[in-house]
C-alpha cells in the first residue's frame, strides 16, 4: 500500500485541471516512478524552456504537483514568447 488516499486525490486532482487548464494529469502506479505526472497541452516556447519552463511534470504527491504547476504557469505568464 502506497499510503495515498484515492478519494482525495481524485478531488485534487479535478481541482487542479479548474485552476491548471493547460495540462492534463495521469496516475502512474509504477515502482521507482512519481505518482502523479502533468503534460501540457501546448509545447513551451524556447525561451520559456531556457527560463526552467517543462512540458512535462512528474512528482511523487498531488500536493507536489501542485506547487510544481504553480512555478511553471508562473514562468509561461511572464515569459510569452
Amino acid at each position: 500500500m502506497t499510503g495515498h488516499d484515492p478519494e482525495n486525490e481524485r478531488r485534487l486532482i479535478e481541482l487542479l485541471g479548474t485552476i491548471h487548464r493547460g495540462w492534463r494529469y495521469e496516475a502512474r502506479d509504477m515502482p521507482g516512478l512519481p505518482r502523479w505526472w502533468a503534460y501540457r497541452y501546448q509545447p513551451v516556447t524556447p525561451a520559456q524552456h531556457a527560463a526552467g519552463a517543462r512540458d512535462v511534470l512528474a512528482r511523487t504527491t498531488v500536493h507536489r504537483l501542485a506547487q510544481a504547476l504553480g512555478l511553471q504557469d508562473g514562468i509561461t505568464h511572464i515569459i510569452r514568447t
